[in-house]
């Protein structure tokens, strides 16, 4: 009898351990992963494209919402006129990332949730000349956001050459995306 209530009590333990990390190692693809706080400032120094502090504001706040982070905030800095364009214009950006639970950052953090890898594409290849005019941009944000990600597959060209617009900047990577949670059933 002892021994059918030690292997009950060892069943019930394995369930509540599978059910604070889900079964992820069983799903191809899928990683458990925590969330992690990620702050930055960041200035942007560009010869070619020029913003005024919403522009740069709402082209960063774009492109991390592609990168998949949850309480996302992008505040304007260093806005020294009214409008229009800035001499340097910045953001001031908080956030959480997935980070894998197994990793150093991920064992201190807060419960896991399942993740996977997901290609973005944060230029394409085949951008437009007006598209093409934020290679400056791309090439400090693959610097300066793309690292308080976990990514992995970074393709990154460049051919911006400062005062002209050029084609052939790409960036792309495999980022660690929160899985889609399932519709609340009725």
């Amino acid at each position: 009898m002892r021994v059918k209530f030690l292997t009950h009590v060892a069943a019930g333990a394995a369930c509540v351990l599978l059910g604070t990390l889900p079964a992820l190692a069983a799903i191809p693809g899928r990683i458990a992963a925590v969330w992690a706080p990620r702050h930055v400032t960041f200035i942007y120094q560009g010869f070619t494209t020029h913003y005024s502090c919403d522009g740069l504001r709402d082209e960063i706040r774009n492109m991390l919402t592609k990168l998949g982070p949850r309480d996302l905030r992008v505040g304007a800095l260093g806005c020294i006129r009214g409008a229009g364009v800035e001499p340097f214009p910045g953001v001031r950006v908080t956030m959480q990332v997935l980070v894998p639970a197994a990793s150093e950052h991920g064992k201190a953090a807060g419960a896991p949730v399942a993740a996977h890898w997901q290609n973005v594409v944060l230029m394409p290849s085949n951008a437009g000349f007006e598209e093409q005019g934020n290679c400056e941009l791309i090439e400090q944000f693959k610097e300066t956001f793309l690292p308080l990600f976990t990514t992995r597959h970074i393709s990154y060209q460049s051919n911006c050459v400062p005062h002209q617009l050029t084609l052939g900047t790409h960036l792309s990577a495999e980022v660690l995306i929160a899985d889609a949670k399932p519709a609340p059933s009725r």
